[in-house]
């Protein structure tokens, strides 16, 4: 078996030395998406639109890979302050159905291009 590069176009491309995604067999792991569009462009100005671009990022880096939001199975969140979890968390629970995946959640002290969120995941395919 062996990894397979995950690309597409309808999401930011990499700005650094990394995939948006990998796979291996039946799983997917995405690199962290930030609230970028396909431009480059931070989009959103509070968490609540970050949150929403960087779930359409994941959620068409999923589907590049033969997989889909209902498949994730573990997401690892980043906000840049914890205060703003209960409305990034309105906003997740809006892109997933349970079972919901296992999640951890953290607040960091800086995020790429002062964005105020981040997600990654792991699923299958």
């Amino acid at each position: 078996m062996s990894k397979e590069r995950i690309h597409t176009d309808a999401a930011p491309a990499a700005v650094g030395p990394y995939s948006q995604a990998n796979a291996l067999g039946n799983l997917v792991f995405t690199s962290g998406q930030i609230p970028l569009n396909v431009a480059g462009e931070v989009e959103g100005q509070d968490i609540g639109e970050q949150s929403h671009r960087v779930m359409l990022n994941l959620k068409a880096v999923l589907e590049a890979a033969g997989s889909s939001l209902e498949k994730v199975l573990k997401t690892t969140c980043y906000l840049s302050d914890i205060q703003s979890f209960a409305e990034f968390n309105a906003v997740y629970a809006a892109y997933f159905k349970e079972p919901f995946p296992a999640r951890s959640c953290f607040a960091v002290k800086d995020l790429p291009k002062g964005v105020l969120v981040e997600v990654e995941a792991i699923a299958y395919r």
